[in-house]
């Protein structure tokens, strides 16, 4: 049978250190807030109940860490007397008598389902505690974890240890899984006689052996356990999860020629035998289908590529775009909340939205959809086929039908049949030796400007 498991999330802090008008945990990394990432791992570690212990921004909070498959029930802790005392925050909810307890942050946003998973199996081992850790070259600041005939011994914080355990380069991670049968036990056994006057969950580690419970650590790799306290920090883990999931997405068969300059938001989905080039930024809501190219330098957000289709080079596409097979937007491109349909063909300098492109049309350069009249947005809608002329102003709500064809430079102002010819522009004047005449003018006024000065 299944074990129950209760996972206790802290995300009560000041995020002093983040120096921001909002909690640490609702930075985001991958387009997604942290505490997110975080509950989003709990939902693959076989856990359907998390108590929330919040602080700062609790609302706010409380909504980002909304994940399909969980009940979370929230617990505001008004003082900060450290991890032990957070934990006992949700006593009421661990007091209902759950198999497992385990203890996250809403700050490791890298954390994946295997640690998780791995603490919680060895509960299943007959532990009372399993401590996460990590290996790491330069363990300074770490506590490190003492492990003797394979059980783990005491957490040694830096500032406690001797030259000999300074040596060793397993780090406590924080995170942790509790025997639920005796987890409420354990946490009020926790005092605070420290110099800080704080509950230390570390503390754990000794109590529990004090009673003649089994400890051990297992083992996580360093990037999953990183914890963000500021901007640099926050910024390193942006790439590290970039890094990760860049590669998740060339194992899944997409081209990237330069990597390192994509980046991905967490819901991106690109199908098999796309291409992308470098320097594409990948806002949240995006899907490309296979065989897509997004070429260099484009922005892409809230929209939908179809097969086939080509975006950019330096192509911005705006919530609500959706190109049908074999469409085509070019380059220094906007499309916003557009229906590009197949085939049709966007080259460049141009903005379309709030706007229905049939199949086959072709939109010259600098044609504008004049969509917003300063209080409302209007829709523009072209037929298949058609052809609409460069530098031609389309002043929404206008209708052009199947094969109309738009002359250059035009400003369209009413609807115009399928198959009709369209011309929205002042005749042309022709002053012969006007030109001259402007010119010297021009020059005079110059030369008195020059004269004054």
């Amino acid at each position: 049978m299944s074990r129950t498991c209760l996972a206790v999330v802290l995300a009560a802090g000041d995020s002093t250190r983040m120096k921001s008008s909002m909690s640490k945990v609702l930075h985001p990394v991958g387009g997604r807030p942290m505490i997110a990432h975080v509950m989003a791992s709990l939902a693959q570690s076989d856990i359907s109940d998390v108590a929330l212990v919040l602080g700062r921004d609790a609302e706010r909070v409380a909504a980002a860490a909304r994940v399909d498959g969980l009940a979370v029930e929230s617990f505001l802790q008004t003082e900060r007397r450290g991890t032990g005392h957070a934990v006992l925050m949700a006593e009421a909810a661990i007091s209902r008598g759950y198999d497992q307890i385990l203890v996250a942050y809403g700050d490791v946003p890298l954390i994946t389902a295997a640690p998780l998973k791995a603490a919680r199996a060895a509960l299943d081992t007959g532990a009372d505690v399993a401590v996460i850790g990590f290996h790491t070259e330069n363990p300074t600041g770490y506590g490190r974890l003492l492990v003797e005939n394979g059980e783990l011994v005491a957490i040694r914080e830096e500032k406690d240890a001797s030259d000999e355990e300074r040596l060793v380069t397993w780090c406590n991670s924080g995170l942790l899984a509790i025997n639920g049968d005796k987890a409420l036990d354990l946490l009020k056994r926790i005092g605070n006689s420290n110099a800080k006057g704080e509950f230390y969950l570390t503390d754990i580690v000794e109590i529990a052996r004090s009673l003649g419970g089994r400890v051990v650590a297992v083992d996580a790799p360093e990037s999953e356990l990183t914890g963000c306290n500021n901007r640099a920090e926050l910024a390193y883990i942006e790439a590290i999860w970039q890094q990760r999931r860049r590669h998740e997405v060339m194992i899944s068969g997409v081209s990237m020629i330069a990597p390192e300059t994509v980046f991905l938001s967490y819901d991106t989905v690109i199908g098999q035998d796309a291409v992308i080039e470098p320097n594409v930024v990948f806002g949240p809501g995006v899907t490309v289908e296979g065989g897509a190219v997004i070429h260099a330098f484009s922005h892409l957000e809230g929209c939908h590529v179809a097969a086939g289709a080509t975006v950019g080079p330096f192509a911005r596409l705006r919530p609500g775009a959706n190109l049908a097979e074999g469409a085509k937007v070019g380059n220094f491109c906007e499309v916003k909340k557009a229906e590009i349909g197949k085939g049709a063909k966007v080259n460049h300098l141009t903005y379309i939205g709030d706007a229905v492109v049939g199949a086959e049309t072709n939109i010259g350069a600098g044609t504008i959809t004049c969509n917003y009249d300063g209080v409302n947005k209007h829709e523009t809608r072209i037929g298949a086929g058609a052809f609409i002329g460069s530098n031609s102003s389309l002043v929404a709500p206008v209708s052009i039908g199947d094969g109309a064809l738009i002359a250059s430079g035009s400003v369209i102002t009413e609807d115009v049949p399928a198959d009709a010819l369209a011309f929205g522009r002042a005749r042309q004047e022709v002053k012969a030796g006007r030109a001259a005449l402007v010119r010297e003018r021009n020059l005079a006024i110059k030369a008195a400007k020059k004269t004054k000065s």
